[in-house]
């Protein structure tokens, strides 16, 4: 099977360079659970199986909390053996719906990395990312507290997200940045530069929201969309999500298509 966009290595595995979004798996604004939980686990299960996707992407705060469940109950512990990347992410809460707020005090990063654990079924998280650096905690203890576990044995690999050029390099004094995970499109491009930066590094830069929130599928230009970001640079990854298995092939066509 092809992998989508070609492949890439994140994080010590090589994957497949078009990753799959979990957000929308969970309920309405990511809040909650799906009313139809068959369908956003036969999603996922067609990302893996049929369109050979291979880098999945979650976080604590969808739902919150149910989405890694969802991806536990789809791919158990005894499937975990596949080719796959199952990245999640902490220091994100969710006071309410449409709500989101970075949480990054070193207690509760290790008690939700632990949850995200046990919510996953693993004994180690494949990749984690720092969701947010919370200002009211400084960002090197933020950091530092993902290094702690990761030396536990309880994260292999540490990424960030929604972080500056200057805070990749911060951080790179305590840990070996993994992934950087930050918000690009055609519609959204002021983050080009850290594009760059994360080229000079030989960092693989994961971009969220790669269709605009859904503007840039509208009259077929999600290919054109994931296409322009695939060309920025070998290390790009365009990470879109859906619930939905048609739009979910119209991503994959679009990709292929010229």
């Amino acid at each position: 099977m092809t992998a989508p966009g070609g492949t890439i290595s994140i994080a010590g595995k090589t994957v497949s360079r078009l990753g799959f979004g979990t957000m929308r798996l969970a309920g309405r604004d990511s809040w909650g659970m799906s009313d139809d939980r068959v369908g956003p686990m036969t999603v996922l299960l067609e990302a893996i199986r049929v369109f050979g996707i291979t880098h999945i992407d979650t976080a604590d705060a969808y739902g919150p909390y149910t989405v890694e469940t969802l991806i536990r109950d789809c791919l158990p512990p005894s499937r975990f053996d596949l080719d796959l990347l199952i990245a999640t992410k902490v220091g994100m809460v969710r006071p309410g719906p449409r709500m989101w707020a970075p949480l990054g005090r070193p207690t509760y990063l290790r008690a939700a990395v632990e949850a995200s654990l046990q919510r996953l079924g693993v004994e180690q998280l494949d990749l984690c990312y720092l969701h947010r650096n919370d200002p009211s905690v400084p960002f090197l203890d933020q950091v530092g507290a993902l290094a702690e576990l990761q030396s536990e044995g309880k994260i292999a690999h540490i990424g960030l997200s929604k972080v500056s050029p200057a805070e990749i390099d911060q951080a790179s004094e305590v840990i070996t940045v993994a992934a950087v995970q930050n918000k690009l499109s055609l519609v959204v491009q002021d983050d080009l530069g850290t594009v760059e930066h994360c080229r000079t590094l030989d960092i693989p830069y994961v971009a969220y929201s790669p269709l605009g929130t859904g503007t840039l599928a509208e009259h077929g230009g999600a290919g054109k969309a994931l296409r322009w970001l695939l060309g920025l640079g070998p290390h790009v990854v365009p990470l879109p999500g859906t619930s939905n298995s048609e739009h979910l092939r119209e991503l994959v066509d679009g990709l292929a298509s010229e």
